[in-house]
């Protein structure tokens, strides 16, 4: 076991010693820190938008929307719904809206970089497992008294390691930002949450920390899959290119096979759990338990064949 820890010790070292990977947390923090500067400077000031009079405007817009209501098939409502018992919450219990952006809404914006995250990591998981058989280095590996399975599994929880290292990053730093550039006065603001059909109060903390882990169910299995590619086809840019262009044409490939029953079993129309959250699943017959074996039943398959690849075939001399 204590190799096996050397092992992924010896993987983490690679991971940051590398120019191209420090780069990649450099280019994190900038596009946080320009995130927020953008927001604060080129963003409407509406910090009095609502002062005095946000429960009139709050019952205008319930009045609004529920115009709107009438006009919308059933299927379409679900938002409407959530925002008018939001706003009537907010009147019934004297919570006003946030005024403009804030430290919360900005952590919340920046929830969007997890997906930058996912690139870098099957960036990084990619290049670890094709590497070793291009440079020949798989050899000096195996001259070690560890199996390939070992070091397989080493360099996978490394690149695993190191987006949880990226991930913990980003909220912090937005959260700072967020706070240096529009201020820590609403930190302690609740968060309304609106499930079947009722609204709660929870802390902002426990939202971002789940959407953080929502976000992370695709942050993990296109990683799993640039391992599988990798280790199958031994080529980091095929592993990669291939990896991140299903993972952006992944939502385009569920919308032109909706039509089809069959499409609740790909891949794609699975790994955004947060349709269940929000009451729209793609496909009526599609539950959140559903979606979570057919989650697993991918994995599982990326995880043996890539793990098949790696240990039963011969290493060129």
């Amino acid at each position: 076991m204590s190799s096996f820890f050397q092992l992924i010790q010896n993987e983490n070292m690679k991971i940051y010693r590398k120019g191209a990977n420090r780069i990649m947390v450099l280019m994190l923090l900038g596009l946080i820190i320009a995130g927020g500067l953008i927001i604060k400077f080129s963003g409407p000031d509406n910090t009095d938008a609502h002062k005095g009079n946000w429960k009139q405007e709050l019952v205008q817009d319930n009045k609004d929307m529920e115009k709107q209501l009438k006009e919308m098939p059933a299927q379409s409502q679900t938002y409407f719904k959530k925002e008018i018992a939001i706003n009537k919450y907010r009147i019934a219990h004297n919570l006003p809206p946030a005024q403009g952006e804030n430290i919360w809404g900005f952590v919340k914006d920046m929830i969007g970089l997890i997906m930058v995250i996912s690139i870098f990591t099957i960036i990084v998981v990619g290049t670890s497992i094709s590497s070793e058989f291009n440079w020949g280095t798989i050899k000096l590996l195996l001259i070690r008294p560890v199996s390939r399975t070992s070091v397989i599994f080493a360099k996978y929880i490394s690149s695993l390691m190191f987006a949880i290292g990226m991930l913990i990053l980003l909220g912090i730093v937005s959260w700072l930002v967020g706070g240096i550039l529009f201020g820590f006065a609403d930190i302690s603001q609740p968060f309304l949450q609106y499930t079947d059909g009722k609204v709660t109060e929870t802390s902002w903390v426990m939202y971002v920390l789940k959407q953080y882990g929502l976000n992370c169910v695709q942050l993990i299995m296109m990683a799993t899959l640039a391992g599988a590619i990798a280790a199958i086809f031994r080529n980091g840019a095929l592993s990669i290119g291939l990896t991140i262009f299903l993972m952006m044409a992944g939502s385009t490939i569920t919308a032109f096979l909706a039509k089809y029953d069959w499409v609740k079993y790909v891949l794609f129309a699975n790994m955004d759990l947060s349709q269940y959250l929000n009451g729209t699943p793609l496909n009526d017959d599609m539950t959140l338990g559903f979606s979570v074996i057919v989650l697993v039943v991918y994995y599982v398959i990326f995880m043996i064949f890539g793990w098949l690849f790696f240990t039963k075939r011969d290493i060129a001399a």
